[in-house]
């Protein structure tokens, strides 16, 4: 059945609302020169030594999942960063943040011309969080060369297979997005939740990106 402008003559005062807003935490780290110069010397080791893994990432070097063993202090430094972020957007029913242990695992990321990361999500934890260290080569519009990070509206797939064109509004009216990109610099640090699906679009530049990526989880103590 088809309802015509003529057949709806009842008046509703109705105001949109948000709920089910989903955190991420982006910002960029104070006086981190010192800390992103040592996990640099560090990743660039490790990828002399070591050969990659293959997950999301295409035509990039992807580390062993260890990088805290071997990232030395400023890996644990990055790590305790990101969980205090996850912390403050976390609760517990009946619980506090501070009685559950809070693990890391981390890896990094070198991405030459052509390198991308597919679509994805990070199972088994509450939270991911990225670190940008070297944005690789930069000219003065970065999409010129690619390589944006970028989150996808975990609701938009039951819309696109309807109508690829649907959006919802906000509560200012405004169309939603159904993916996101991120204008990123060195020394970015986003986190979202691990749920959430996210990849990198293909790198275009002659110089290599190098990022830091992490999985946090937590577990209530004995």
């Amino acid at each position: 059945m088809t309802i015509s402008k003529e057949d709806t003559n009842l008046k509703v005062e109705a105001q949109p609302i948000g709920f089910f807003e989903t955190p991420i935490a982006y910002g960029r780290l104070k006086n981190g020169e010192e800390l992103l110069t040592e996990l640099e010397i560090d990743i660039r080791q490790n990828q002399k030594q070591n050969g990659g893994l293959t997950r999301s990432n295409i035509r990039s070097w992807h580390s062993r999942t260890d990088m805290m063993q071997w990232g030395g202090d400023a890996a644990k430094k990055l790590a305790e960063s990101a969980v205090n972020i996850a912390k403050r957007m976390s609760h517990f029913l009946e619980s506090d943040v501070d009685r559950y242990e809070w693990t890391v695992s981390m890896w990094a990321n070198v991405m030459p011309k052509e390198g991308l990361n597919h679509m994805h999500v990070h199972p088994g934890n509450l939270w991911a969080a990225v670190l940008y260290i070297d944005m690789g080569e930069q000219p003065d519009r970065n999409d010129e060369v690619g390589g944006a990070f970028y989150i996808e509206d975990p609701r938009f797939p039951m819309a696109a297979m309807h109508n690829t064109g649907f959006r919802m509004n906000d509560s200012n009216g405004d169309p939603q997005q159904y993916q996101v990109e991120f204008n990123l610099q060195r020394g970015n640090l986003i986190v979202f939740p691990a749920w959430l699906r996210h990849g990198v679009r293909p790198y275009h530049g002659n110089r290599e990106r190098i990022s830091i990526a992490l999985n946090i989880d937590a577990q209530l103590k004995d």
